[in-house]
């Protein structure tokens, strides 16, 4: 009797929710539901007799292949193609944005004008990406599209849990060329599945990856609806997570939530939003041992570009790299009419824009699955190894980080009554973790110039010697 997804990953905490198991189920018994924390995770709609491991399989989160092996069979032998610990194989990469799409995308509008061109170049004959739904319980869903004007409609960064077992079958079920956005586990776990399924193999023609820090529960929304002044997200009909602002940098982008009345209630990043992020409020727990940054395995990642000479343009742009030889050659084509206005960027520079996620999932992961081992907790096989060798204020982060995920799941559940949030009274019982932050930033504030004090001491001392 081989393991199954259910006792091995979820009952571990290590499911993300992704649906694929649930999608590529040969005896369809495998259903995806959400639990009481707002997450994904697959369930038995009967007892499975036949044992045939495949859910385990294609799991993003089993300790099957990792991603470097995995890429260097898809892009390892392509002419061209490069290769870096942090960013996984590439042919090039670039910086730049959409004529078109750039004011109504989260960033530069690249990743729709991609969709849209190889739908409008017959390259594809679906796109598959989360889409907006006008229900307060299940707000975005992976859908099928067929035009270019239902994927402008969805376009915008979606920070709300999707799972792809309804769109995995319809691949099955409907023969054609499709197209599937999907974070970086998402896009291992298709990839994993294609390597057991003919169909999904054929179907799927390209991968579209966007980087990614951590995921976010349903109870995240509700709580950034709550904060930016509606407590009944039961009515909320629609969410926008990256609004654009002229008067602020890109990085401090508004929430934005309308309601069944049509009112709308809207918050910046600065305001709150931010807080939750950075400190993993509603986070899954599959999230702390993740180590791939650049979607490694999709045919093109997109990302923000986090960097100083674009960080403060209110209207966006995308850093982009490229892996498969004809997405790089329709970006060329968009190029070369004036679709696109992007130029080519050092690798370098794609890598430093994204120092604080690869600190997050490469330097952190090591300390997080040295504790999770010790405490006798399940982890999947990792390429970053468990140590214990990290500086004492970043082991306090990490370690407050991780209390302050717990907690906001529970203190949420409590806060809620008949599904109304009390902002006020979560916010109070957070509290003492927010003190504990802005008191560890302050020490880190000041130590970091005395140890660059320390650092051109022993340069100067080495020199004299």
């Amino acid at each position: 009797m081989k393991p199954n997804v259910i006792d091995e990953i979820a009952k571990n905490d290590l499911c993300i929710g992704c649906g694929t198991c649930a999608g590529i189920c040969p005896q369809k018994i495998l259903k995806i539901q959400d639990n009481e924390y707002g997450e994904y995770i697959p369930s038995e709609a009967q007892v499975c007799d036949f044992h045939c491991g495949l859910c385990l399989e294609v799991c993003p989160f089993s300790s099957n292949e990792n991603e470097t092996q995995m890429g260097e069979k898809i892009y390892g032998s392509t002419e061209g193609m490069k290769y870096r610990s942090e960013t996984g194989y590439y042919l090039d990469c670039y910086a730049g944005y959409s004529n078109e799409f750039r004011q109504k995308s989260a960033s530069g509008g690249m990743a729709t004008w991609i969709l849209t061109k190889l739908l409008k170049e017959d390259v594809v004959d679906y796109v598959i990406c989360p889409t907006p739904q006008r229900d307060p319980e299940r707000l975005f869903s992976f859908e099928v599209l067929r035009d270019g004007n239902s994927v402008k409609a969805a376009s915008g960064s979606v920070y709300y849990p999707v799972e792809m077992s309804e769109v995995i079958q319809k691949i099955l079920e409907t023969p054609g060329r499709y197209v599937i956005t999907g974070l970086p586990c998402f896009i291992k776990a298709l990839r994993l599945a294609a390597q057991k399924n003919r169909k999904l193999r054929k179907r799927i023609v390209f991968t579209i990856g966007l980087v990614c820090g951590q995921m976010k529960s349903k109870n995240y929304t509700k709580y950034i609806v709550a904060l930016a002044g509606n407590n009944d997200s039961t009515k909320v009909q629609g969410v926008y997570y990256r609004g654009k602002s002229p008067e602020k940098s890109a990085s401090n982008f508004y929430f934005q939530s309308t309601d069944e009345y049509g009112s709308q209630h809207k918050i910046f990043w600065d305001e709150g939003v931010s807080e939750a992020w950075v400190n993993r409020w509603f986070t899954p727990n599959a999230c702390n041992y993740c180590d791939d940054v650049f979607a490694e395995l999709a045919d093109i990642t997109f990302m923000d570009a986090w960097l100083p000479e674009y960080a403060k343009d209110s209207m966006g742009t995308n850093l982009v790299l490229v892996r498969s030889p004809e997405i790089l050659a329709i970006i060329q084509e968009g190029m070369e009419e004036q679709e696109i206005s992007i130029s080519k960027i050092p690798i370098e520079r794609v890598v430093k824009s994204q120092m604080g996620v690869l600190d997050l999932k490469r330097n952190q992961l090591s300390r997080r699955l040295y504790v999770a081992l010790q405490e006798g907790q399940k982890v999947p096989e990792k390429r970053i190894h468990a140590g214990e060798k990290i500086g004492l204020l970043k082991r306090r982060e990490i370690k407050l980080k991780t209390r302050m995920q717990k907690e906001s799941k529970e203190l949420f559940l409590d806060c809620c009554e008949n599904r109304v949030l009390d902002v006020k009274i979560f916010r109070d019982g957070m509290q003492p973790y927010i003190e504990q932050t802005k008191q560890l930033k302050l020490i880190e504030k000041f130590t970091f110039p005395i140890q660059v004090i320390k650092k051109l001491a022993k340069r100067e001392e080495r020199k004299d010697e």
